[in-house]
């Protein structure tokens, strides 16, 4: 059975917006875009350092160090220089909370 971790309320993350939030030990940005809340490990797979503080453009994130660039909504690598996905991790509003799926 799925274990979620209750994040914030919905409502406190307006368009655009971001939460870096703890996951069972590991950073986990939470993303609004659109409306649609989606979540990633807060973590260039580049070079190991946090990424939630680089510019969202669209649907994507940028990393503030090197440009290495990911779609928030999949965790797909759009450019170099990263070449392996970020984690991504299931997102529910449930009483006007949202909550992230703990790894399993």
């Amino acid at each position: 059975m799925t274990e979620w971790i209750d994040v914030v309320a919905a409502s406190a993350l307006a368009d655009g917006e971001h939460v870096v939030v703890d996951v069972d030990g590991d950073d986990v940005a939470v993303f609004n875009i659109g409306g649609e809340f989606y979540a990633i490990a807060d973590v260039c797979t580049h070079d190991g350092a946090e990424i939630a503080s680089g510019e969202l453009d669209g649907d994507e994130i940028v990393c503030p160090r090197h440009g290495a660039r990911f779609c928030v909504k999949t965790g797909q690598v759009k450019c170099a220089p990263a070449y392996e996905d970020i984690a991504t991790f299931p997102v529910r509003v449930e009483g006007g909370r949202l909550q992230v799926a703990a790894p399993t």
